[in-house]
């Protein structure tokens, strides 16, 4: 009684908050972490100059964040729930702007991805709480247009990134990067402050389960540093102990009177699994392209930092513009069928980026780019739509979390998929001119297997089930503890 009572306060402050303001914030906040990490994957070779630093040790510059943000989205979630979404969001934004200015001044690579990772947790922080504020202020009919405007926000910090990045380190030196990032999180951070009044939370969690996030956490790093250094035996016990506490955190889930996660929103409702994996896939397949086509561009066409971020910035640009418009279409239009065309385009553009070599043509790039950039439009905003639209109210926080783990959970298995081909064919050695050609063969090798997963992840977003008919359905024991 008391939950549904302080829920229906909550919807009345909401009501009188201006929704566009909300909106604005959230695309803020849901611009910046991708903007980062895309003007970071620009600045690599320079980073990479600048430290010394080998192939190996310089993709633990995007895997760190990434490692970071999949431990502290869950959590998050959370969080939001018990403190209040704004309140956590705000927590976020200062992390990220802290560990931002900080990051140029580092005086070592292990500091500078340190660094990186409490960037990650600030990011993971920003992402969920700006989805789940969102997910609470728009009603079912119009939060696909919503989230989709949220979404357009995310993609245009990617494309945003690789272009005016390469713009910036040409001309003011890569730590521009980071100094810039600074100035556009103080805004986003005074804007919230000033315009958004009300707080959303759902009271009905009243602590942490920290146990839990100590699990969770050890389970997800002992498995990332495990893939860095296969095949050492070292690895393997990392790999097999990460997995093993990942099921120990399962079976804690499905025990404990307040878990960290609700993990049974897997097991009773399709449509929110099998799109989750449809994300985890997605992520995993795609997350390398801006990492490996940065390299491509800059070693082997021998561009310009700012040339390179000028020719990938056609896909997300090209997601920007498209995804209000498929999140909107989502309202009305089954988002697995949307998002299974989406897959699709997104596997033909990788199949075209499996062929790369010294002389593929530009125009034969900017194609792959295209259909990436069709791909993702149409995937992400109904698959996300998918998740938020699956669950009761008082999972948002936990379907945001999930959301943002499945993103980055795909985007460091991508990235351990570099990990390991790079070591097996460039080893811990700087990607010299002598090595070209075995970073090309590793870059293929990448896309391929990125390819294939892609269609393999058309199978979860083809079969997820009907959105539209799980409105009208009632989750298991949903009712009953609604009515309590």
């Amino acid at each position: 009684m008391k939950r549904v009572l302080f829920m229906e306060k909550v919807q009345k402050s909401s009501s009188g908050t201006s929704r566009n303001i909300v909106l604005a914030v959230a695309a803020l906040t849901s611009f910046l972490p991708p903007f980062m990490l895309s003007a970071v994957n620009i600045a690599l070779p320079a980073i990479q100059n600048a430290f010394g630093a080998g192939a190996v040790l310089l993709s633990w510059v995007a895997t760190s964040y990434l490692l970071s943000s999949a431990v502290f989205l869950v959590p998050a979630g959370k969080m939001g729930d018990i403190w209040g979404r704004k309140r956590v969001l705000e927590w976020g934004m200062w992390i990220f702007i802290l560990s931002t200015f900080l990051c140029p001044f580092s005086p070592s690579m292990e500091l500078f991805i340190l660094l990186r990772a409490v960037q990650g947790m600030g990011g993971s922080l920003m992402l969920t709480m700006g989805m789940a504020i969102l997910t609470s202020v728009f009603p079912s009919s119009e939060r696909g247009k919503a989230l989709g405007v949220n979404v357009a926000a995310i993609y245009l910090g990617s494309s945003a990134g690789p272009f005016f990045g390469g713009i910036l380190i040409s001309f003011f030196g890569w730590h521009s990067v980071f100094f810039i990032n600074v100035f556009l999180g103080a805004v986003s951070l005074l804007l919230l402050k000033q315009f958004v009044k009300f707080e959303w939370k759902e009271g009905s969690s009243r602590s942490m389960d920290i146990p839990g996030c100590l699990v969770y956490g050890v389970s997800l790093v002992a498995v990332m540093y495990g893939v860095s250094v296969l095949p050492s035996g070292t690895g393997i016990v990392l790999m097999a102990s990460g997995v093993l506490l990942f099921f120990v955190f399962l079976r804690r889930m499905l025990t404990v009177e307040d878990p960290l996660f609700e993990v049974r929103l897997f097991s009773g409702n399709r449509v929110f699994a099998f799109s989750n994996i449809a994300a985890l896939i997605n992520y995993a397949a795609t997350y390398s392209v801006a990492f490996l086509l940065s390299l491509y561009l800059q070693y082997i066409k021998g561009m310009t930092p700012s040339e390179a971020g000028t020719i990938m910035v056609i896909q997300p640009i090209l997601q920007a513009a498209l995804s209000p418009v498929t999140g909107k279409l989502s309202d009305r239009i089954e988002p697995g069928l949307l998002a299974s065309g989406g897959m699709a385009s997104t596997a033909i553009g990788l199949g075209i980026f499996a062929f790369l070599d010294w002389g593929t043509p530009m125009f034969l790039i900017v194609a792959g780019l295209v259909l990436l950039g069709l791909g993702f439009a149409f995937f992400s905003s109904p698959n996300t739509n998918a998740i938020m639209g699956s669950v009761p109210s008082r999972y948002y926080g936990a379907a945001s979390g999930a959301v943002g783990t499945m993103r980055v959970l795909g985007q460091m298995t991508s990235m351990a998929v570099i990990t390991i081909v790079f070591a097996a064919l460039l080893g811990d050695g700087q990607i010299t001119r002598e090595r070209y050609d075995s970073f090309i063969s590793a870059a293929r090798i990448c896309f391929s297997i990125s390819s294939l997963l892609c269609f393999t992840g058309v199978f979860f977003s083809w079969f997820r089930g009907s959105l539209h008919t799980r409105k009208n359905e009632t989750v298991s024991g949903e009712g009953e503890a609604d009515e309590q």
